[in-house]
């Protein structure tokens, strides 16, 4: 017994000491810097206690950054889910060519983030124009240069990238589905809406629990395509919580501040993650 235990452990210890090494001795060090004046140049730092805090609630740029990532969160969350799901509803179907459809839907994720940023800038930049000045369209031209068009540029290339993966989760879930139930409904008399509606629907809640816990952590900490695509301009409309709290620490060297303004963030998103999770689990239904 004692032998097992020291093999467990030891085969654990990497783990653990890289959990440490990469979360837990960075995140401690962090709340330690959010209560100093540390400027993330010099060695010298004091303490000023809940000063960076309260700054960080003052700064308008914060608060800015806050709510346009609160908006953007919530519809790209919806938006990816829905077209990830009726995705994954079609290439379930018994159609020719399902599985090309499902890496075609799929590939978008394989693009880094940067890359994609600067592929979307070019589309939205000078495809959009051309097209708007050969067809007359205006709004079409400065895509880019607006808070309203870069907030839905920005919406549109997260959900290109980001619905095939959760394509995947959901058509894992999909085939889980017992066959046996929904052909005992069609007996019945089950039409294809209530089946829909009465079995696959309540039965796709832990891939639902997954789908939106992956999603909503994943629009919260974006930063390589708002930084590559719009760079938060113009004059930090778009600019995310994310490249606010980076731009803080690097570009006016406030680390002490900007590690205050991750701790809330880090708050404020575990926060909703955890309502999530518990809200959507408590929906999920036993087959």
């Amino acid at each position: 017994m004692r032998k097992s235990k020291k093999i467990f452990w030891l085969f654990l210890a990497p783990c653990l000491i890289t959990f440490c090494i990469a979360v837990v001795i960075p995140t401690l060090t962090g709340i330690y810097y959010s209560f100093t004046d540390w400027d993330g140049l010099h060695a010298n730092c004091d303490f000023v206690f809940l000063d960076n805090y309260i700054s960080a609630v003052r700064d308008i740029y914060f608060q800015n950054a806050f709510v346009f990532t609160f908006k953007f969160v919530i519809i790209t969350v919806i938006a990816v889910n829905v077209v990830a799901f009726a995705a994954a509803m079609l290439v379930t179907q018994n159609i020719k060519g399902k599985n090309l459809f499902r890496s075609i839907f799929f590939m978008p994720n394989l693009v880094g983030g940067v890359l994609v940023g600067f592929a979307w800038q070019f589309i939205f930049c000078d495809v959009f124009d051309s097209i708007g000045e050969i067809l007359g369209i205006n709004w079409l031209c400065d895509w880019l240069s607006t808070k309203s068009t870069g907030f839905w540029g920005l919406v549109i290339l997260v959900v290109w990238q980001m619905s095939g993966y959760m394509m995947l989760i959901y058509i894992a879930q999909i085939q889980n589905i017992p066959e046996n139930l929904l052909e005992s409904a069609r007996i019945d008399g089950a039409s294809a809406f209530q089946c829909f509606w009465k079995i696959k629907l309540p039965l796709m809640m832990p891939a639902f629990t997954i789908g939106l816990f992956l999603t909503l952590t994943n629009c919260f900490k974006l930063y390589d395509q708002n930084l590559t695509l719009t760079g938060g301009g113009p004059a930090k409309a778009t600019e995310m919580l994310t490249m606010d709290i980076c731009n803080t620490a690097f570009s006016r060297n406030m680390y002490g501040m900007a590690q205050a303004k991750g701790i809330i963030f880090l708050i404020v998103v575990a926060f909703i993650t955890v309502s999530q999770l518990m809200f959507t689990k408590s929906k999920e239904v036993e087959m």
